[in-house]
């Protein structure tokens, strides 16, 4: 089996970017650096070279080499008699005066032999060099100016060779300026060693810094991943602290926030399977306890006991139906569109006047629309309607309304019951609870749970207040779908202003 290679931590992926990015933006900067520094060198050679040509011509008495373009010269440099006696005579001249600077050398040629070289200190010795000697014998031997570049053994030298000759004297002439390269490129040599070792060292800072920095600015995730790893569906309790104002502090909060949702619908549901559990109990226990007392002998005995299980069934079957529902409320599963108030609340109004026991009444219908689900909400609104049926005496009024303004709109059920003790208000909401300890009539207790919860999906909530006379009012207050505008830009006074204005 093959052994899953181990992840490559964030922190050493993220210097390793770093150092990568640096490496080549110092390597270019480098580079190009050294090459325009090396041609900077090399052009300056070359124009020492050019400028021997110059001076050959002045120590000749200034005869005009050049060639027709205005570039250096190309032909030989012709002495005149009357200035020297012999070509030996010129280049004795042209050695002593053209003293070589520091990193030069010249020799002086007669038929191909070193004949003449400067005594000063000053540069090297090139007429021994017989590499260089015959390499510039054989690239003038057509008669012209030549300049090039051979690698001998005193190193790379860039050279410029010009013939010379004289009217009346057989013998060729040869005048050899040369430069050493590597002496000159020294500088730019050190330059870049100096540079690459400046670099290696700007590389190992940023990688001791970016190291520091970054197991800084990842400290938060490890915190995040250790304390993943801690929670557990028994302990939710775990939060991160976010610090500073950044993307990993909105991490953190996102993922509090995420913690907090979880654990929030862990403990419902832990909370559900208990009430589920408890309300479980005791339809199981009737309906064991009747089978066990039951007298199979006794037609009346079996039939009640039958009669008992079929009830306590269909009691389970309506607990059943209603945690669905309330799953389903509590889902968040809403198609929200534009909800016609006035439309909703005379539907309200004729599903309401069949349940028998009551005078049912529209008190108010308001004028406008909410934004919300409009099945959820006739649902939530005829639960209240059948729990204010349930809970209050047969015969008394029951009043259904809404109401709409910039707060909000209400929807409301009012009773002339017993109403809801203060005590109780804030539990009666809850699963499985009720504000009378005997029940006295029949259901899961999960109506108001289903109400609560639709709801607070819709972002609003539901409360319960006295009825003036006696009674409970339950009502959804749905929160506001738009601000209201101001008085004077209203749509209809819209025109009107525009007008006024104009």
């Amino acid at each position: 089996m093959a052994r899953t290679p181990r992840p490559v931590p964030a922190r050493v992926r993220i210097l390793a970017a770093i150092l990568a990015v640096a490496c080549v933006g110092l390597a270019i900067v480098g580079s190009v650096t050294f090459l325009v520094q090396r041609e900077q060198a090399l052009n300056s050679v070359k124009e020492r070279l050019e400028r021997q040509v110059e001076s050959l011509e002045a120590v000749a008495g200034g005869n005009d080499a050049s060639d027709a373009s205005g570039g250096a010269p190309e032909a030989t440099v012709d002495l005149d008699q009357d200035g020297f006696q012999s070509i030996d005579d010129y280049l004795y001249a042209v050695v002593g005066r053209l003293v070589p600077a520091r990193n030069e050398a010249s020799v002086a040629l007669i038929d191909g032999k070193p004949r003449w070289r400067p005594s000063t200190l000053s540069g090297f010795r090139i007429d021994r060099n017989q590499e260089l000697i015959d390499r510039a014998v054989q690239a003038t031997a057509d008669g012209g100016i030549k300049r090039g570049t051979v690698v001998t053994d005193d190193g790379s030298l860039r050279y410029i060779a010009v013939p010379v000759t004289m009217e009346g004297d057989p013998r060729e002439g040869l005048y050899i300026r040369a430069v050493d390269l590597g002496a000159e490129l020294q500088p730019v040599t050190m330059a870049m060693s100096t540079y690459v070792i400046a670099a290696l060292a700007v590389l190992a800072a940023i990688g001791v810094v970016g190291w520091f920095v970054t197991g800084r600015l990842l400290s938060p995730i490890r915190h995040l991943r250790e304390t993943a790893d801690a929670i557990s569906i028994t302990d939710l309790s775990l939060r991160l602290k976010p610090h500073g104002n950044d993307d990993i502090a909105d991490l953190s909060r996102t993922v509090n926030s995420m913690l907090d949702r979880l654990e929030g619908s862990v403990d419902g549901q832990r909370q559900l399977l208990d009430d589920v559990r408890h309300e479980l109990k005791t339809p199981i226990t009737i309906v064991r306890g009747h089978l066990e007392l039951m007298d199979p002998r006794d037609s009346l005995d079996v039939a009640s006991a039958r009669d008992i299980g079929i009830a306590e069934l269909d009691r389970l079957a309506r607990l059943v139906e209603d945690i669905d529902l309330l799953a389903t409320a509590e889902a968040d599963s809403y198609t929200l569109a534009e909800v016609d108030l006035a439309a909703l609340t005379a539907r309200v109004g004729e599903l309401v006047a069949v349940i028998p026991g009551h005078t049912w009444t529209v008190e108010a219908s308001a004028e406008g629309t909410t934004t919300g689900d409009q099945d959820r909400l006739l649902q939530a609104w005829l639960q209240l309607a059948d729990n204010a049926a349930k809970y209050t005496p047969e015969g008394s009024p029951i009043g259904i309304g809404s109401a709409h303004d910039a707060e909000g709109s209400r929807l409301w059920v009012r009773d002339h019951g017993p109403g809801i003790p203060p005590d109780a208000r804030s539990r009666i909401f809850r699963r499985f609870d009720r504000a009378h300890v005997k029940r006295a009539v029949g259901g899961s207790g999960l109506g108001l749970a289903i109400v609560d919860a639709i709801a607070k999906g819709h972002g609003g909530h539901c409360v319960v207040t006295d009825t003036p006379g006696g009674g409970a009012t339950f009502t959804i207050h749905l929160p506001p779908t738009e601000a209201e505008l101001p008085a004077p830009v209203r749509a209809g006074d819209v025109v009107l202003q525009r007008e006024a204005a104009g």
